[in-house]
């Protein structure tokens, strides 16, 4: 084992993939969390769910499993224009970007992380950014990631080591990766636990989990479930 480790969990499917994976590599593993005035802040909810299901569920890495932290970044959403931090309609921007895109987050996101990583002696930072499978945000790309890693060893003197274990693969193999680490119970603990919705929308449940069926977060969640399944029959 390596390294203790922190995760960024926002309480969706991508974040408790890159929890369950990080429980699977480090002795040390502790979360992180961010209420920065989403429009799904649903999801706060499903992290503490996430997190007691995990435990209850997996002995082994429940003993390995710290403390979780929450940061209020209410700032964000002050600053931003966006669907995901205000009751718009999801378009595609004039700069051909998704109107769910907010500037900054993913940044700011990592800068917290680390200011509590240092405190807490922890030099992984995880997080479930991808470039395979996702909504074509910036901030989500590997060379960012990468730029971002350098900015923070510079700017804090350490040797942090930011991880993106799903970043080179799609939504199907997530799940694939998912069933890997904990069998059809981590499957099922995810799927029903986890959100994705834009929307924030717990009331409708479909095979893949909850949501409202017709965001951009739902529909890769969808077709992703399914490639998943089509693969495993």
């Amino acid at each position: 084992m390596a390294d203790g480790a922190l995760v960024l969990f926002s309480g969706g499917q991508d974040s408790a993939a890159c929890l369950a994976w990080a429980l699977d590599r480090y002795d040390r593993v502790e979360t992180i969390g961010f209420d920065y005035g989403q429009r799904h802040k649903v999801e706060l909810d499903c992290r503490s769910r996430l997190l007691g299901a995990l435990k209850q569920g997996f002995p082994e890495w429940a003993a390995r499993l710290g403390p979780d932290h929450m940061v209020p970044l209410d700032g964000l959403a002050a600053v931003s224009e966006t669907a995901l931090t205000g009751e718009t309609e999801i378009t595609m921007t004039e700069a051909g970007l998704p109107s769910t895109f907010v500037p900054g987050r993913n940044i700011l996101f990592f800068t917290f992380a680390a200011a509590v990583a240092y405190r807490r002696g922890l030099k992984q930072l995880v997080g479930g950014m991808c470039e395979t499978d996702y909504s074509g945000y910036p901030d989500c790309r590997d060379d960012t990631l990468k730029s971002l890693q350098a900015t923070l060893n510079l700017g804090m003197e350490t040797r942090f080591v930011v991880e993106t274990p799903l970043m080179w693969i799609d939504k199907a193999e997530t799940w694939a990766m998912i069933d890997r680490l904990g069998g059809a119970l981590l499957v099922d603990l995810i799927n029903e636990e986890s959100h994705s919705c834009y929307l924030g929308d717990r009331t409708r449940r479909h095979e893949w989990g909850y949501g409202c069926g017709t965001c951009p977060a739902c529909e890769l969640r969808a077709a992703g479930w399914r490639k998943f399944k089509e693969r495993a029959a």
